[in-house]
């Protein structure tokens, strides 16, 4: 296995970041769920896991939707 950096978003419930998950999908935005690394307090137990080139993205796609988010979290991940 190897380290990779990665940006983790994470989320209030689990039902928000499967609805954040679905958008992303319908609209696009590249990632996927995945559970929450232990770096991070969190409101669930799953996040949101995307390259970090794409945090301004995210960040603007999300405030543009109104789509809340509990923080955006740049950690190095094994896999």
């Amino acid at each position: 296995m190897r380290q990779k950096t990665a940006l983790v978003i994470a989320f209030a419930s689990t039902a928000h970041a499967m609805r954040e998950e679905a958008f992303c999908a319908a609209n696009g935005l590249p990632g996927r769920l995945i559970p929450v690394p232990r770096e991070i307090t969190a409101g669930c137990g799953l996040a949101f896991r995307t390259s970090p080139e794409e945090e301004t993205r995210f960040k603007h796609v999300f405030a543009a939707e109104g789509i809340e988010y509990e923080g955006m979290h740049t950690v190095e991940l094994w896999g």
